[in-house]
């Protein structure tokens, strides 16, 4: 029996029936499987959109399981660390030597992605604010985190958002290969137990337990992943502590985050996502278009080289674009900066971007 027919055997049979620990089972074979079968492609997001797939195909064949919440914060602290690791000093200083730049790329990507994101409201493809969280060019998983305690569908915002990271990822490979003739680094294997500095990574858990919880306690809008991510900026810049994240963390929160997503779906939002599915590509296919166009501008205006450029523009998928960039002949720094400083910038502006657009359209979050 091949794979695609266990799955099909899954769905047809049906989980309703069946235990609490054989769904856990499956859930959690499903999950290696498919981060196995991901990881290969080399998909940045293979650790969390394998746990992500595999909820979702036990939600629709009827699972029960019900996860705590509690993991799932944590989680949320863990990926505000994770992101906090990119926001240097480097990236900053880059990013005030040519502030003029910045503002103004950063702006267009800004001004094509909620355009897009407008138009797929106003034509009611998706419910709500989600398409403009779906659209947003940050980083994926905390634009999904934050569309949740802002209102939107969670379910319909990871969706696009890693439906789009998948996208870029393609294209941007596909890019980096016309213009690199070298053959393109080996991915190096994960190492899920290394040896780590031990104070680090108790700072680290501290950091993320208390920021995560006080969060919570405190009520803050998308608070678990953004008090520990600000607090990690500040205390690992400042020099004050070290964030430490093996690999063993990060898939754990990974795939508490992907269940938590999946586990929300129904067979009525996959039908209604298979519905939007055209709609969606199409989106990401003309902002991944709009993103290249502006690339091209600047290579002319700032003599920018081409590959340097188009993954410095690339909308979201900042993850995908460090390995690509980092295995090219381009200017990392420059391309880091970019995406860090618009990531920035969105999460800046995105719930009072998402509530604009959202009264103009006449739709309520």
């Amino acid at each position: 029996m091949n794979v695609r027919e266990w799955i099909g055997g899954i769905l047809r049979g049906g989980l309703t029936s069946r235990g609490i620990g054989l769904q856990w089972a499956i859930l959690l074979g499903l999950s290696i499987l498919f981060f196995l079968i991901l990881h290969a492609t080399h998909l940045p997001a293979a650790l969390l959109l394998g746990p992500m797939a595999a909820a979702i195909v036990v939600a629709a064949a009827g699972g029960s399981i019900r996860l705590p919440m509690r993991p799932f914060i944590i989680a949320q602290g863990v990926i505000g660390c994770l992101i906090a690791l990119s926001i240097r000093p480097a990236a900053l200083a880059e990013m005030l030597h040519d502030w003029p730049l910045f503002l103004v790329i950063i702006a267009s990507v800004l001004i094509a992605s909620n355009a897009l994101g407008w138009l797929l409201t106003r034509w009611q493809v998706l419910p709500g604010t989600t398409a403009i969280w779906g659209s947003s060019p940050g980083a994926a998983s905390a634009m999904t985190l934050m569309a949740e305690a802002f209102g939107a569908d969670i379910r319909l915002v990871a969706f696009m958002q890693y439906l789009r990271v998948v996208f870029v990822a393609i294209v941007a490979s596909a890019v980096s290969g016309i213009w690199v003739t070298a053959p393109a680094a080996r991915v190096p294997e994960i190492v899920w137990f290394p040896s780590v500095p031990w104070l680090g990574l108790a700072q680290t858990l501290i950091l993320i337990v208390l920021g995560s919880l006080l969060a919570v306690r405190l009520r803050i809008p998308a608070g678990p992943l953004l008090v520990p991510l600000v607090l990690g900026v500040v205390l690992q810049n400042t020099g004050m502590m070290e964030i430490v994240l093996p690999p063993w963390l990060l898939a754990a929160s990974y795939a508490f985050v992907g269940w938590n997503i999946g586990s929300r779906f129904t067979r009525p939002i996959l039908v209604h996502a298979a519905r939007a599915l055209p709609r969606v590509v199409a989106s990401i296919l003309t902002l991944i278009a709009i993103c290249g166009g502006i690339a091209a501008t600047l290579v002319w205006l700032a003599d920018v080289d081409p590959l340097t450029a188009y993954l410095a523009t690339s909308p979201g998928g900042a993850d995908s674009v460090a390995i690509i960039a980092a295995s090219s002949d381009v200017d990392v720094a420059f391309v880091m900066a970019m995406q860090t400083s618009r990531f920035i910038i969105v999460l800046l502006t995105g719930p009072a971007i998402a509530r604009f657009i959202a009264k103009r359209t006449g739709h309520g979050s």
